[in-house]
């Protein structure tokens, strides 16, 4: 399947979603995440902070914010800044997404696990994003665990890649976790 029939298809999976059936997702994945190795012994965690059609995240901020030093990203140019998480310095900006404010920005390399959003994901820790590749170039030079986070059916057969794309190093969905490195 090409990546914007992935998409299509994907979006309209999302769409016919209830509230309730989001909710419980979130609830779901961010209990295996929690779980996970990589995320009890990471303390600086770069996530999302997500969109309507995205895995919610909010929730999962603001019960572990005061034990974990979180991280969000912010659209600078063709990249991504990183800067500290504060739900009460958040402002929409790239992509009518809530993104941190100030200038305190982080380097990637002090990062220690990324939650990665995306459209959708392979066994193999192949992931689509949206198509503009922030996460690519971020993810790049990045020394962190990347966990890729979803629902059931955002895990497929086979993603096409390209040569810049970024694998993630586990998938996490509601009835999956899948180490691949």
């Amino acid at each position: 399947m090409e990546k914007r029939e992935i998409r299509r298809k994907i979006k309209a999976l999302r769409t016919m979603l209830s509230e309730a059936e989001k909710a419980s997702a979130a609830e779901e994945v961010f209990a295996r995440l929690e779980q996970t190795a990589a995320f009890l012994m990471a303390d600086k965690i770069l996530m999302y902070h997500s969109l309507p059609d995205e895995l919610a995240t909010h929730s999962f901020l603001r019960k572990w914010c005061g034990r974990k030093h979180f991280f969000l990203p912010r659209v600078n140019g063709v990249n991504l800044d990183i800067l500290p998480y504060n739900e009460t310095r958040l402002e929409l900006g790239a992509f009518h997404i809530e993104e941190p404010t100030g200038e305190d920005c982080v380097d990637p390399g002090e990062i220690e696990l990324i939650v990665v959003p995306a459209v959708a994901y392979d066994k193999a820790g192949n992931r689509l994003g949206r198509g503009k590749g922030f996460y690519d170039r971020l993810l790049s030079s990045a020394k962190a665990t990347k966990i890729g986070v979803g629902y059931d059916f955002q895990l497929v057969e086979s993603i096409p890649v390209e040569e810049h794309d970024v694998p993630v190093d586990m998938v996490i969905t509601q009835s999956s976790h899948i180490v691949i490195k």
